[in-house]
């Protein structure tokens, strides 16, 4: 697992450089030219536990970008709602190994109602790539951990560059268009600098060793990376942990924070800053053990924290490719200082055939 996070640089590079053409995205080698989402009206994600989360950050940015609306279902529970899908809809699904069960009939249900598909996916020739209308395949190259990381960080890559392409199919200005790739090339151009924090983040891991509990806190695109860090920490090191909205905290879920408990809240939003850090104040109020994760360069109380990791200082929208080597790196500290195997964590397995 440790190995397939440091890769994360090479992934993104082979997954992102091959799709630029002359400053823009360019799908054209993948069955996508320019002016195909010209007529979409609304994104439909679907995909399955990390994948999913992906989907999530996919959401927010292709919505901000584009100004398309974007749902993200977990596909297990798409296909028994019912859905409603009409044909000017993409439906997105989203799977590292292609043989996602539940993602494979979600995918087989929106075929069956005449809606385009397209897929995202790491292994060629899976049964998802083969049926979908459309494959962009990331190249992370084999993931042998069951646990998802470098295929996660690619996931969240393609998302967007989908979002530029969108939003230059739905008439963006040229040149704000070509200001949007180098943004999100500067944020992987840190992550060698986010890698080598590695000692800080498994000095705080190894406080965990004896944990039974611990929350997450975050905003818009932090609360889904809570999420993702949330299920990482879970899947390997067995700890009881849960991400929340850190504004729903007053709405029953603080009833949980006693003298202690370990709280890992995600700051790097500069829009809601101040909001989150007030509700890191609640919890910080009634005892709780907080890890304040945010950017250099960003002013914070330090009365609402115990420890304090800082990122590099990037654009708001692009620090997920950051925060969530951050997140992996801590969940893989914690694991190993309990002991547990994490490249085969109990009861699951890499690729979920059944449903």
């Amino acid at each position: 697992m440790r190995k397939e996070i440091f890769e994360q640089p090479t992934a993104l590079y082979n997954t992102v450089h091959p799709r630029v053409v002359k400053g823009l995205p360019d799908f054209t080698h993948d069955g996508i030219t320019p002016g195909f989402f010209k007529d979409v009206t609304r994104i439909q994600v679907v995909a399955c536990g990390t994948a999913s989360y992906a989907g999530l950050i996919g959401k927010n940015i292709i919505e901000k970008l584009a100004r398309i609306p974007v749902e993200v279902d977990i596909a297990s529970e798409f296909r028994y709602r019912d859905p409603i899908l009409d044909p000017t809809q993409l439906v997105v699904v989203i799977s590292q190994s292609g043989e996602t069960a539940d993602t494979l009939a979600a995918l087989r249900l929106a075929k069956k109602q005449g809606i385009k598909t397209l897929a995202i996916v790491n292994v060629a020739g899976s049964t998802i790539a083969r049926e979908a209308d459309i494959v962009l395949y990331t190249y992370a190259g084999p993931e042998i951990a069951v646990a998802s990381t470098k295929a996660y960080s690619v996931q969240v890559a393609m998302m967007y560059l989908l979002g530029f392409r969108i939003a230059a199919d739905k008439g963006a200005p040229m040149d704000w268009c070509c200001r949007q790739l180098p943004k999100l090339l500067n944020a992987v151009s840190y992550l060698p600098h986010v890698l080598a924090m590695e000692p800080e983040f498994f000095r705080y891991a190894e406080g965990l060793k004896n944990a039974e509990h611990l929350f997450y806190l975050g905003r818009g695109l932090d609360y889904s990376l809570a999420m993702e860090g949330s299920l990482k920490l879970k899947e390997i090191s067995y700890i009881h942990c849960e991400a929340y909205a850190a504004g729903e905290l007053k709405h029953g879920t603080i009833s949980l924070i006693t003298d202690g408990t370990p709280v890992i809240a995600l700051a790097t939003q500069r829009k809601t800053l101040g909001k989150m850090i007030s509700n890191v104040k609640e919890v910080k109020a009634r005892g709780a053990h907080v890890l304040l994760i945010t950017l250099e360069g960003l002013e914070v109380d330090p009365e609402c924290y115990d420890e304090i990791i800082r990122l590099p200082a990037v654009e708001d929208e692009y620090v997920p490719l950051l925060l969530v080597v951050t997140l992996q790196l801590i969940a893989l500290g914690a694991a190993n200082a309990r002991g547990c195997d994490v490249d085969k964590p109990r009861n699951l397995a890499k690729s979920v055939t059944v449903e």
